[in-house]
């Protein structure tokens, strides 16, 4: 998903809820942290998304704007309604929301808000799940200076998994700065 694509995902999130401030918790909220990130961070053509205010509509998000949607068939890109209880991410994510305005799209004079997940807790929140793009997109993130190794590390003990997991995410965080060490 391109910037540009990001920002009328959460424009139309805010046009279809009438809420302009909406929280993105997926990938794509790295669109909301780094102006330029690696190509290969952009995969997803979605953005997972509640509203702020009333997380709790996330089915009409999901219902105008989600997968298979007429927004989807028209454009490839869709919004994701999930809750906040969706991030797995480090104890206080919330109060580290990175702020992000929407300028007006073409034909609406709406201004968006986009509050993105930090860029430690968004990665620390992939590890969790787990899948091999995650830490592909935790490497990705520590090679192009995005994330700090020391600044992951010291967050790990607010995630809200068991300690073998934690564990786990500590060893393979090692493991991926290691490895770009060793390649620079």
């Amino acid at each position: 998903m391109r910037r540009e694509q990001f920002e009328h995902v959460i424009a139309a999130a805010a046009e279809v809820s009438g809420d302009r401030e909406i929280v993105v918790i997926g990938s794509q909220a790295i669109l909301g942290n780094v102006d330029e990130p690696p190509e290969n961070m952009l995969f997803s053509l979605e953005a997972d998304v509640y509203l702020r205010n009333d997380p709790g509509k996330a089915i009409e998000i999901e219902g105008s704007l989600g997968d298979g949607s007429p927004f989807q068939g028209m454009n490839g890109y869709y919004a994701h309604g999930v809750g906040p209880e969706t991030a797995v991410a480090p104890r206080g994510w919330e109060s580290r929301l990175v702020r992000y305005e929407v300028p007006p799209q073409a034909g609406s004079d709406i201004e968006a808000v986009a509050w993105c997940l930090e860029a430690h807790d968004l990665i620390l929140a992939k590890c969790v799940a787990g899948r091999g793009r995650d830490w592909e997109f935790a490497s990705d993130a520590l090679s192009a200076g995005i994330a700090q190794i020391a600044q992951l590390l010291g967050r790990i003990e607010d995630l809200p998994e068991p300690p073998a997991d934690r564990a786990h995410v500590t060893k393979m965080l090692e493991g991926i700065a290691a490895r770009i060490d060793r390649d620079r």
